[in-house]
């Protein structure tokens, strides 16, 4: 199975707009982030968490043919913003697409993208299947995902567990009964927004100490903003084992 990172930057991705920071006007392809998805690719099946504004641009950076399902961490604009964009899948594929989300994202949803969900369907618009993400493990075809409910601020997110990959975005704390969840993963994903304290994100050593405490074989870090600092300084002060994720980057899970 194969995990593309889409997206590895926050809200307002890297380069931020009218910022001239060193690592916004830095020339390292590590240093451009668009928002937080990745790509899940099985021998029968193609997954995508979360569709941020960037979407469509992801989509075909990465020249994605064929996509089977979207599955939704939580309602925040940086991970739902792009639902729109898979017309062009509905289109290709000649289907609707599955929408995998808890009861509070698809009310976000249907707010957002109102027109989706109308008595009246306008041509052309996205067609989606919704199904409701419960606390049990859930599978799409041959990829099982495990939610795991972690704490952004006071908002639930979820991350997902497959297999021996755990992937997590913006989260500050993690329950004991939810850790139990993640631990023994091989390959962990887990945020590390910035140096300094946030309200609803883990910092970079929040970000270390939990990835040492899991002690998976690799940890990669993702939800990067442009205060962490510069792809190449990161990295070499991280301890062995852990490293940032970045645009692009393929793992084999």
């Amino acid at each position: 199975m194969k995990v593309t990172f889409l997206g590895t930057g926050t809200s307002q991705g890297v380069p931020v707009i009218a910022c001239n920071c060193e690592v916004c006007t830095s020339v390292n392809q590590k240093d451009k982030r668009l928002r937080s998805s990745i790509l899940i690719e099985s021998a029968n099946k193609t997954v995508v968490i979360d569709t941020g504004p960037d979407f469509r641009y992801q989509m075909l950076r990465a020249n994605v043919q064929k996509l089977d399902a979207v599955v939704f961490t939580h309602q925040h604009k940086d991970h739902i913003a792009g639902l729109d964009d898979i017309r062009a899948f509905n289109y290709k594929q000649k289907a609707v697409m599955d929408i995998y989300a808890t009861l509070a994202v698809q009310e976000s949803l249907k707010r957002e993208f109102y027109y989706v969900f109308s008595d009246f369907k306008y041509p052309g618009i996205p067609q989606i299947d919704m199904h409701e993400i419960h606390s049990e493990p859930f599978s799409v075809g041959d990829i099982e995902l495990t939610p795991i409910e972690v704490m952004h601020f006071k908002m639930p997110v979820l991350g997902f567990r497959i297999n021996d990959f755990t992937y997590i975005t913006d989260a500050k704390t993690i329950s004991e009964s939810e850790i139990e969840k993640i631990k023994g993963s091989k390959t962990l994903v887990i945020n590390a927004l910035q140096k300094e304290k946030h309200i609803s994100h883990f910092t970079l050593e929040e970000a270390i100490a939990f990835a040492q405490m899991i002690n998976a074989e690799t940890t990669y870090f993702t939800h990067i903003s442009h205060k962490l600092g510069k792809h190449e300084d990161v990295a070499a002060y991280l301890p062995k084992g852990i490293q940032l994720a970045y645009d692009g980057q393929e793992i084999h899970i």
